[in-house]
């Protein structure tokens, strides 16, 4: 079946819960085991003391390891993204935090993409660098030969142990290009005797739009609270990949309890339903909306993959790694941060609020909220500029769209 299709049911057992068509809510803390042999087979595999066997399943413990509402949901996740396995956690940072955190130990190299989101980044240069990983930041137009020149030196003497990125790239929408970087992965293999994980946030396109796995990456996160959730009323995150990444992954959940809760899961879970209806409209009126944003004599630069103003590096990347532009767009506004929150003020049917990948279309101001903690060289280097404005494009009436984005930038 399509997975649109597997969406609705997959996963999913009726006649184990009195032929609800759709899974209740498994509020439990703990379950109850048939035997006390039992109990102590599951806690083998779950502490990872003993391999399930060909035939045997894992039973249900305790919800901090498993729990039915987390595992349909990340069965879900897994035929959507093509992955072997998914893990499902409370909101995207931990996701993110908890996969670089199971591969990362102090002393180690991780070579990260620029931009990223704003929590991400600070993280990555608070939180890591102050645990003693070595941290060196590319764009999308290094090279991988400038990248292992830097590596060659002292300040990065260590094992690199990871890639991470996210394409588009948050709020720029800048492509990376996966075959280069999966290149660039390879090389350090070989040279160096590594085993280099490539992670890669996929948020802004989600598995409709574009599939990672594909090109050679490890591991795929999620801020589940966007796109894939789409209704402005969940936190939640997700990593999809092999078992063996996931496995890893899965184990430092377990012990961090970064784990997503019963009901949240079961919200996801709905939400994944609609989500091909969603992002197809929430495309389409994305497309209509650039087109007009595009003429616009108050805007000085559109960013949206595909437009031709990309450049044709980037529209190379495009055609070769997407399937779609997606549904977030940033425009430049003249005058820099006054005239952006004119802008932002004057909106009506557009909500002025952070977040994106909603029913609801929403817009913010990138350089003073989402990336307030990005140092000013480095947001201007990357284009996030004061006139910078984000919009993530909802599922409205597309004429009432454009007509709000008129009359507010009518203010300047």
């Amino acid at each position: 079946m399509h997975k649109e299709s597997h969406m609705m049911s997959y996963g999913y057992t009726p006649e184990w819960s009195e032929g609800s068509v759709k899974p209740p809510i498994f509020q439990t803390s703990t379950f109850v085991f048939k035997t006390a042999e039992e109990g102590k087979r599951f806690f083998e595999v779950a502490y990872g003391k003993s391999e399930l066997n060909a035939k045997e399943e894992i039973g249900l413990i305790y919800s901090r390891i498993n729990n039915p509402n987390m595992q349909i949901l990340e069965e879900r996740l897994a035929i959507l993204e093509g992955s072997e396995s998914a893990a499902a956690f409370e909101s995207g940072m931990s996701a993110i935090s908890t996969t670089m955190l199971s591969y990362l130990k102090p002393g180690d190299v991780l070579i990260y993409g620029n931009p990223v989101y704003g929590g991400t980044h600070h993280f990555i240069t608070h939180f890591l660098k102050d645990i003693g990983v070595k941290i060196l930041p590319f764009s999308s137009t290094t090279k991988n030969d400038e990248i292992l020149k830097q590596l060659k030196t002292k300040e990065f003497s260590g094992t690199v142990k990871m890639i991470y990125f996210e394409s588009p790239a948050n709020p720029t929408n800048t492509l990376f290009d996966l075959e280069e970087l999966h290149k660039l992965k390879s090389t350090l293999n070989s040279k160096l005797n590594n085993d280099v994980m490539l992670i890669m946030d996929n948020t802004y396109l989600g598995p409709i739009w574009q599939s990672p796995l594909k090109f050679g990456v490890d591991a795929v996160c999620y801020s589940a609270t966007k796109f894939l959730n789409g209704h402005s009323d969940v936190i939640a995150g997700c990593v999809m990949g092999s078992k063996s990444v996931i496995s890893q992954i899965k184990t430092l959940r377990t012990f961090l309890g970064s784990m997503i809760a019963p009901y949240t899961a079961w919200l996801l879970t709905r939400s994944l339903e609609t989500l091909h209806l969603r992002m197809s409209k929430q495309g389409e009126n994305a497309e209509k909306v650039v087109d007009f944003l595009i003429k616009h004599k108050s805007i000085k630069a559109v960013s949206f993959p595909g437009i031709e103003s990309m450049g044709t590096q980037q529209n190379e990347i495009f055609k070769r790694q997407c399937k779609g532009a997606g549904a977030m767009i940033s425009f430049d506004v003249y005058g820099g941060e006054k005239e952006a929150f004119r802008v932002l003020n004057k909106l009506k049917l557009i909500k002025l609020a952070v977040s994106l990948g909603s029913n609801e279309s929403l817009a913010q101001h990138p350089h003073s909220m989402t990336h307030a903690d990005v140092p000013d060289d480095i947001k201007e280097k990357l284009g996030i500029n004061k006139g910078l404005i984000r919009l993530s494009v909802g599922i409205e009436n597309v004429n009432d769209i454009i007509n709000d984005l008129n009359q507010a930038l009518k203010e300047i």
